[in-house]
Formats: C-alpha cells, sequence, structure tokens
C-alpha cells in the first residue's frame, strides 16, 4: 500500500507542475470567464447605444410623435401610453408642417387599406437603424388597443392567448429549436467530457511508455509490484483529470447559469444541478475503462510514437457519439441515444449529453453507472494481466492481435 501511495503521489505531483496542465486545467477556462464577461460588456454597450433599458421605458426618454389615420382605425389613445406623445393631424401636409416647425420629432400614416395590408408609413428625418429609440412601441400599442376596441379583457387575452396544461407521455423538456443554446450546450457538455476523459486517459499511456523508454521501468519492476504500480498511477493521474473536469465543468456551469441573466436562453432551459453530480460519477468511471486501456496499451507499445498511432483502437467507441451528434441532439430519447448511453463504451459521453438536455428517467443514469461499473471491473482484471513485466519490460512489435490477446490472456 505505502509503495502504490508513493506512485500515487509521484503521477499527481509531476501532472500538475507540467506546464501544459496548468494552461488546459486554469488558463482555458480562465480564458472562457474573460470571453464571457467581454460579451456581456459588449452587450451592455450595444443596448445602450440602442436606447434600449432593461427596466421599462422612462417617459422623459419620449419624443413627440404625430400620427395621420386615413383609416379611421384609431379612436382612442390607451391610457398606458404618455400624455400628449401621440398627437393626431387630419392631413399630411398638417403632420409635415408641425415636423417642419419641430413641435414633433417624427409622424406615422396609416393607409386607408390598413386593415387589409398592414402597411404603416413612418416619417423621420433622422431615423438611422443605428440610432433607433425603440419607440415603435407606443405606436403598436395603440393600433393593437384599437384593433381590440380598447376592451381590457380582449387584451389581456390578446397576450395570455391560451393557458395549455401539457401532459407527456414520455419524458421531455421545453425545448425551443430556434434557440442555438438548444444544440451548442449539449454538444458542448459531450466535447468537455470526450476530451477530458481521453486526454486524462492519455496521461497514463504517456507515463508508461516514457517509462518504458527511459528505462526507468526496469528500476521501478525490481522493487514494485505491477499491480501496486498501476492502481498507484491509474489512482494518480484520475485525480488529476477529476480536479480538471471539475474546474472545466464547474465554470461551464457557472458560466451557463450566470447567462441565463445576461443573455436570453430558450424558456425552461436550464441544467439541473444533479448534473454535477452525474458529471463527476461518468467522469470516474469512463476515465476507469478508458485509462486502463490505455495502461494496457502503453504496456505493450515500444515507445511513445507507436502508442500515439495505435490509441485509435482503445478510443474507437467515444468516436462514435461524435458523428452522431445531430441525430442525439435531435432525438435525446430515442432508441439510439438511448442505447448508447447504456452501452458502458459509450456511456459517459452520450449520457451527459442527455442530462444537459434533460427528461433522462432516473433508471437510466444508474442503469448505465452500473453497467460501467462492471465494465471497469472485467478491465482492470484483463489490464492486471497485461501489466507484468513479460510486457512492460519487452521490446516486441505492437499488433493489434497481440494487445488483444494479452487483454483477453491469450498471448
Amino acid at each position: 500500500m505505502k509503495k502504490t501511495l508513493l506512485v500515487l503521489r509521484n503521477e499527481i505531483t509531476t501532472a500538475v507542475t507540467r506546464k501544459s496542465f496548468l494552461f488546459t486545467a486554469f488558463g482555458l477556462p480562465l480564458i472562457a470567464v474573460l470571453i464571457f464577461l467581454g460579451a456581456s460588456v459588449l452587450k451592455s454597450d450595444a443596448l445602450g447605444a440602442l436606447g434600449v433599458s432593461t427596466g421599462g421605458s422612462d417617459e422623459s426618454d419620449l419624443q413627440v410623435e404625430g400620427y395621420v389615420d386615413h383609416s379611421g382605425l384609431v379612436k382612442v389613445i390607451p391610457e398606458d401610453i404618455p400624455s400628449n406623445i401621440l398627437v393626431a393631424y387630419p392631413d399630411e401636409a398638417s403632420a409635415r408642417q408641425a415636423l417642419s416647425d419641430g413641435e414633433i420629432a417624427a409622424y406615422y400614416v396609416i393607409p386607408a387599406d390598413y386593415i387589409v395590408s398592414g402597411d404603416l408609413i413612418y416619417i423621420n428625418p433622422t431615423y438611422s437603424w443605428t440610432s433607433s429609440k425603440g419607440q415603435a412601441w407606443v405606436m403598436r400599442q395603440t393600433i393593437r388597443a384599437n384593433l381590440l376596441d380598447n376592451d381590457p379583457e380582449r387584451i389581456q387575452r390578446f397576450w395570455n392567448a391560451m393557458d395549455v396544461e401539457m401532459k407527456a407521455l414520455a419524458p421531455s423538456q421545453k425545448r425551443d429549436e430556434d434557440n442555438p443554446l438548444t444544440f451548442v450546450v449539449p454538444y458542448a457538455t459531450m466535447m468537455i467530457f470526450y476530451v477530458v476523459i481521453l486526454m486524462s486517459s492519455s496521461l497514463l499511456l504517456n507515463s508508461v511508455t516514457v517509462e518504458k523508454q527511459n528505462r526507468v521501468m526496469e528500476i521501478l519492476m525490481s522493487s514494485i509490484r505491477p499491480s501496486q504500480l498501476l492502481s498507484g498511477k491509474i489512482v494518480g493521474l484520475g485525480i488529476t483529470g477529476l480536479l480538471q473536469t471539475v474546474i472545466w465543468f464547474g465554470t461551464s456551469f457557472t458560466l451557463l447559469r450566470l447567462s441565463g441573466r445576461t443573455f436570453d436562453l430558450p424558456s425552461g432551459f436550464e441544467l439541473p444541478p444533479s448534473i454535477l453530480v452525474w458529471g463527476i460519477v461518468f467522469f470516474l468511471l469512463g476515465y476507469a475503462v478508458y485509462a486502463s486501456l490505455m495502461a494496457a496499451l502503453g504496456a505493450l507499445v515500444p515507445n511513445l510514437k507507436e502508442g500515439s498511432q495505435s490509441t485509435i483502437l482503445v478510443i474507437w467507441p467515444t468516436i462514435i457519439p461524435m458523428f452522431l451528434v445531430s441525430i442525439l441532439i435531435e432525438q435525446p430519447h430515442g432508441a439510439l441515444a438511448t442505447g448508447l448511453s447504456l452501452f458502458p463504451l459509450t456511456a459517459p459521453m452520450t449520457m451527459m449529453l442527455r442530462l444537459s438536455v434533460g427528461g433522462v428517467p432516473w433508471w437510466q443514469p444508474l442503469l448505465a453507472a452500473g453497467l460501467l461499473l462492471i465494465t471497469v471491473y472485467f478491465i482492470l482484471r484483463a489490464v492486471a494481466r497485461v501489466f507484468r513485466a513479460q510486457y512492460l519490460l519487452s521490446g516486441q512489435t505492437f499488433s493489434a492481435k497481440r494487445f488483444l490477446g494479452a487483454l483477453l490472456g491469450r498471448a
């Protein structure tokens, strides 16, 4: 146990002191935070330039405008419209003269066929799309009230046309297909797990192959059992990978929750806090699977270059969800997505994608975690057979047949 702890401590110390790890674990989240803050500032400046206020319109900011109603539609001005903001004129000549005298800033012309065409003319000498003060709501609200005979009950019903009680026959979550975040968030969640699990697992491959090349492995094998070496490396690099996962996923989760107050997220769209717990569970189990396979790969390859070229033998299951990501996000509770989220080798990425969408039955993550745990047990037993001196100290040429044979105990 003491020797295992020594290996564990050495792996953690070596990993966290690398500049590449520090940049990946802390630098990238810091860059994401700076981008988020910059986007928030830019959006605030843009809204200020457009004269848009989130707290409602101030009467002192409104300009007096006129209107010429050839349709006879406008009979009253709604009570919630500030007084003297809209001034009626009998014809365009009178409105144009008032505009010339500076009595009004602009005026509207409502054609006689407005009810049929919906067209409306706006005359504003200083109008620019980059400097509009957003005052169109005054005329829009006036026309809407007159179309509804200025009846408060009709106006209220217009804004709340339906009170629908939805009862889903299958788990689902309300989705706004027009909002890009509906696609981006699940995709980003899966990508984070894909990158972090494989990156953490690759550290084990690098560690084993470098020690073989530097002949350090020969010294280690003379003083420590292969099982102690394997367990110390897996746990040590797993802790560093978990640290990186918590930082990445925690930063992403926090920025997304904060963005609900900074950007317009789809209605009802939010990540449940439980996704952080499931994130840790599926990272640990996914890492245990792929780190063990990477360790077996590192034990058999003669050098790091050949090991890097041979990683496709291990990571190919993780590529499947990447190719099918559009289908998985479009149908997160379909047979394909459900099957991939339960299959142990694709479960970590696919299940986290589905959990970020929401509506996953409680038993499915539990079942996926259970199947992963069983898979981890059998893979660790297989890798323990590979992690022996006869493989670690040999310089034989690597082949897929030899790799699979070693895992099955046939080589």
